[in-house]
């Protein structure tokens, strides 16, 4: 009997889709599993292999808590607004909703082939009206408790696809979308207040019932970038304060000079003074062709122009040192201004060298002739007047305290976190529901007009003066003011593809309720998601956004748990043939279809966990993916080797026992691939006892059911069990059978291995030694020798130290 894996494959999806085998139950008496991946942006390429591997993952874990008695919530939906459709639909003139109708279509079949157990009864769509209606509903809420604010700033604007970026958008001064040029530009903008909550989002990773793997919580502490130290007030001879933010105030004595942003407002004030202006300005002109990541990150020669004509005046001594702009300030960033400690950190170090300017050491230890003294988290404070003397720690209290009480400063905690850009000047992407009247100002439009549809267009360019598409289209944007009835424009700007992001794990939960986002019934019940995967790249924007949002809405009344995601771990990518990062461009893309069709979905799936360690980065091996084949069609041939028998046999029993048990713990651990080598094993032992009993068979099918479903299906069937095997229980194990009768144990003489012994798992101590000096080569290695110390370590060694 062959193994047909397209015929078996095939037969299987049919009889879950037609059986809704995998729909998540509305009784919330049940105890509950929420399984969640991140949703894809459904881009014209379809998947690639490396797709697979978070969908799968979970796949597995999904359908081992399915067996194990669990409701399980392991939904599926769309990421679809966004620029890319966007632009390919105003290459081809095609709305981008057909754009996106078509993708999501591909995307789908490529998930069906592969047996994912997705319940897609709960499928959604940021696209669709019906969600992207909540989607500004929590827009609205966050604007009315003034977490919603519209700013004029200075942003990334990309020249080709003239629209905002956000920094991370921006990836080596270029966008990361088109590979265009990326300019400053200063626009209004609507952003979010996500910096109210950026100690929460740090202290809110330790709540107890938290599990997020270290480099996650490590990645979203760093981007929060909590510090500790002063905001300390410069004074200027200009008659104007620069306010400061450092994290070493005990360092002011050192402070020789300051550097404010191209930026500062403080430069137009201060036009009549400055004495260089041409020089300045024509800096400003140059600063603002760049994106903050080529001023702040790219290794580069420190440049600036001094002030001349006004001077900064250090609080802790009086004495008057130079200002100067420079690039690497942003105005976006602390308060636009420094000050600068050239003795002890590298960057002034080199400004000051670079414009011969004084280097004054504070912190005793190094040669600031020759270099930095950076290495200065402690020490011994010199050159300081009323700090000299005084250790690190106890200079920055007593500098602290004299800032208050001279009313130069105050103690500040600060955040690298920003406001959150939510403003897009593009037309693919949910309306912001807000209309601008000269009377009211910005009001919303009322609830129960959402959603605010997005009208048709004839063009998707953007306007050449960076408007939305929509500013184009008067009959849409005039209205009338919902307050007070005088006439109003809506707002033009679309949110980011963030938004629809930020709250779809929700939605998930009752997602074609027309009421509310969900019910408050379906929130308590599924809520927080039990295990989310995503890729590392998201860990933290996305899982920034979507928690500041779960913690908004928690705060509001929306949700009843104060975190989204329970637990938060990441997969390693799958790397091309070569080791490099799949891509066309390389050409090492490998298609999941091509795979599929050649060797099968449950073949791939097993390959994809098989690969390595399930969190880091593995390159694909063709040839390894036989070997997962031909474990496969073993497996299926077990069928000619069927017997009998409702129990393990006694020869086989320990096995049967430490597999479930390694397998179950491994699915828990993401050790996929170590589950799966056990199971090998297992196999084995089995083909060596020339066949396999029906019991025996039955759980080699349940351990295998989540990581090869279809084939484990077809077999469970075709040998006459009862029932579904997606409905039967999970295997269990019982710990005392778990263990080995005997044990092989090393005999060693002074730490050298002299030979190796099989002796019963529960030896004792005496015995042990006994078999060990009876040995003949452990005799010659002590004979004539004083045997100073005898060692035992149950079921590993023994070790006789002689002299």
């Amino acid at each position: 009997m062959k193994y047909d894996f397209a015929a078996i494959e095939k037969k299987w999806q049919d009889v879950w889709d037609r059986e809704n085998t995998f729909a998540a139950q509305n009784d919330y008496t049940k105890p509950k599993y929420y399984a969640l991946v991140e949703f894809p942006y459904p881009s014209g390429q379809g998947l690639h292999v490396g797709h697979p591997r978070s969908y799968t993952a979970l796949d597995i874990v999904a359908r081992k808590k399915r067996l194990e008695g669990y409701n399980v919530l392991y939904p599926m939906g769309w990421d679809a607004f966004g620029l890319p459709t966007e632009n390919f639909a105003i290459k081809n003139h095609i709305h981008p909703e057909i754009v996106t109708a078509k993708n999501v279509a591909r995307f789908k079949s490529q998930l069906k082939s592969l047996g994912l157990s997705f319940d897609w009864n709960r499928e959604i769509n940021t696209t669709d009206p019906a969600y992207y209606k909540w989607t500004q509903w929590i827009f609205l809420q966050l604007f009315k408790k003034g977490l919603a604010y519209k700013s004029e700033m200075a942003v990334n604007w990309c020249t080709s696809c003239k629209c905002v970026l956000a920094n991370e958008e921006v990836v080596n001064g270029v966008c990361e979308r088109c590979g265009s040029e990326v300019v400053r530009k200063v626009k209004s903008q609507w952003m979010l207040k996500i910096t109210e909550y950026a100690q929460r989002l740090i202290d809110d990773l330790d709540l107890p019932d938290i599990n997020y793997i270290d480099r996650v919580k490590i990645s979203q502490k760093n981007w929060i970038g909590r510090s500790t130290g002063a905001e300390v007030d410069f004074g200027t001879t200009q008659g104007d304060v620069l306010k400061i933010y450092t994290t070493r105030p005990d360092t002011l004595f050192g402070a020789t000079y300051m550097v404010i942003s191209p930026e500062h407002p403080y430069i137009e004030k201060w036009v009549d003074a400055i004495e260089n202006l041409a020089d300045v300005r024509a800096y400003q002109e140059e600063a603002a062709k760049k994106s903050d990541f080529e001023r702040t990150e790219l290794v580069k020669d420190k440049t600036g122009v001094e002030l001349k004509g006004v001077k900064g005046i250090n609080p802790v001594n009086g004495k008057e040192i130079p200002i100067f702009i420079s690039d690497y300030v942003l105005m976006g960033y602390g308060t636009g201004a420094i000050m600068a400690v050239p003795a002890h950190d590298t960057r002034d170090y080199d400004f000051a060298k670079a414009f011969d300017l004084p280097i004054i050491e504070v912190v005793a230890g190094g040669d600031v002739e020759k270099e930095a003294f950076t290495d200065c988290a402690t020490g011994v404070m010199v050159n300081s007047d009323f700090l000299t003397g005084l250790s690190v720690e106890e200079a920055k209290v007593k500098i602290i305290d004299w800032l208050k009480e001279n009313g130069k400063g105050e103690p500040k905690v600060n955040f690298k976190l920003r406001d959150w850009v939510f403003s897009r000047q593009r037309y693919w992407g949910e309306p912001i529901p807000l209309v601008y009247c000269e009377k009211c100002g910005w009001v919303p439009v009322p609830e129960e007009e959402l959603p605010l549809r997005l009208p048709e267009v004839d063009s998707y360019e953007p306007t050449d003066d960076g408007q939305s598409p929509l500013a184009k289209m008067t009959d849409w944007v005039n209205t009338t003011c919902p307050h007070c009835g005088a006439p109003a424009k809506r707002e033009t700007d679309t949110m980011p593809q963030w938004a629809g992001s930020s709250w779809y794990f929700m939605r998930y939960c009752d997602p074609h309720n027309d009421e509310a986002l969900a019910s408050q019934e379906a929130l308590n019940y599924w809520l927080p998601v039990d295990w989310y995967n995503g890729g590392m790249e998201h860990t933290t924007l996305h899982l920034l956004y979507s928690r500041f949002w779960h913690k908004f809405l928690y705060d509001i009344g929306v949700v009843s748990c104060p975190e989204p995601y329970a637990k938060r771990t990441s997969h390693g990518m799958i790397l091309g043939e070569n080791g490099e990062k799949m891509s066309k461009s390389r050409g090492n893309v490998v298609n999941p279809d091509d795979i599929i069709s050649e060797y099968g979905a449950d073949t791939m799936r097993l390959y994809e966990m098989f690969i390595g360690d399930f969190e880091k980065s593995a390159p694909w091996n063709t040839a390894s993916i036989k070997g997962c084949k031909r474990f496969l069609e073993r497996i299926w041939n077990l069928q000619d080797i069927l017997t009998d028998g409702d129990s393990y046999r006694p020869e086989l029993e320990s096995a049967f026992h430490k597999t479930v048990k390694k397998v179950s713990e491994d699915i828990e651990a993401l050790k996929f691939n170590t589950a799966i080598a056990a199971m090998m094993a297992l196999l084995n032992e089995v083909s060596d006892t020339g066949s396999i009993n029906r019991a025996e068979l039955k759980t080699m099918l349940v351990l295998l059911n989540p990581f090869a479903p279809h084939l484990t299906e077809e077999i469970y069937e075709a040998q006459g069990y009862e029932g579904r095997l997606s409905a039967q229980p999970w295997a269990v194990y019982e710990e005392a059978k778990c263990k080995d009768d005997t044990v092989e144990i090393v005999v060693q003489v002074n730490g050298k291995i002299r030979t190796k012994l099989t002796v019963a798992a529960d030896i004792a101590k005496a015995d042990a030694f006994a078999l060990a000096k009876a040995d003949e080569r452990v005799k010659a290695a002590v004979e004539g020798k004083n045997l100073v110390k005898e060692i035992f370590v149950p079921g590993k060694l023994v070790n006789f130290v002689v002299k």
